[in-house]
């Protein structure tokens, strides 16, 4: 049975002026995500490199097209 001081407040009141930036925010940023595709999206994609290969893609045409707009 853990003793009166051990026992959480419901309540804590924090200094956060003495808080420091998130040293790992950076790397957070680079880490990979997880996506969860619907099922008839996923039965097009056998693994992550192909789901990858046409994101780009995609990116790349979305990018091209609007490059294309804005010189026009």
């Amino acid at each position: 049975m853990p003793s009166k001081k051990e026992e959480m407040s419901p309540e804590y009141k924090l200094d956060y002026s003495k808080a420091k930036p998130n040293r790992f925010a950076k790397k957070y940023q680079q880490i990979q995500r997880t996506v969860v595709l619907d099922l008839d999206v996923a039965e097009n994609f056998p693994n992550a490199e192909s789901v990858n290969e046409a994101l780009r893609f995609l990116v790349r045409v979305t990018r091209e097209n609007k490059a294309n707009l804005q010189t026009k």
